[in-house]
């Protein structure tokens, strides 16, 4: 079935308002079903949810795999998407009203390439995050999550139990800790000769 991300459909048959499926993000979902629509599925984000639009005669499985299927391409999109300085102020002060209750309020938040060992890091006494170049490409919520991170730095300074929980209001703090270890554990391994331009 083919997939057409940017299409929106005319007509609605039936939309149901539901959660995203299990980490694969934070905002509502919306399915619309449409009789008009024969064979295509299509999605768009609408604000802070997202809209799928499916054929009206897809069944209940059917859906949720295509569900599921349009938010990871959405993601991928998204995330080839490089933010500016102003823009990952912006989600920095978006992510802190939603995760932290506004109270981490940042004086700046912006790329850095001088970062190789760490994702991002934090200046308390200054207010200022500064995030690694290499997050950039990354998916969005590993992004939101090292923002995240460094944003509870700016409540709590170290790595004990209270900054822990801070972080436990982000769902998908799992997932990126493991896709960002996963990137760590990919650099450590060997490369065969001619494998990086050699």
């Amino acid at each position: 079935m083919p997939v057409d991300p940017l299409h929106r459909a005319s007509t609605t048959q039936r939309s149901t308002e539901k959660p995203p499926p299990s980490g694969l993000g934070t905002s509502a979902v919306e399915v619309r079903r449409s009789a008009r629509r024969r064979r295509t599925v299509s999605a768009y984000r609408e604000g802070d949810r997202t809209v799928v639009l499916i054929p009206a005669r897809m069944s209940e499985a059917e859906e949720k795999r295509w569900v599921g299927v349009m938010l990871d391409k959405l993601a991928a999109q998204e995330s080839k998407r490089v933010l500016g300085d102003a823009e990952l102020a912006e989600r920095a002060e978006r992510l802190s009203e939603q995760h932290l209750g506004g109270r981490a309020r940042p004086a700046s938040v912006r790329w850095v390439t001088n970062q190789n060992t760490r994702w991002g890091s934090c200046t308390p006494a200054e207010g200022s995050i500064r995030l690694s170049h290499r997050l950039q490409g990354m998916p969005e919520y590993v992004v939101d999550y090292v923002l995240i991170h460094e944003l509870a730095h700016l409540l709590v300074p170290g790595h004990g139990p209270r900054f822990w929980r801070l972080l436990e209001a982000y769902p998908r703090t799992e997932r990126a800790r493991g896709y960002l270890e996963g990137v760590v554990a990919a650099d450590r391994l060997p490369h065969p000769p001619g494998a990086r331009g050699e």
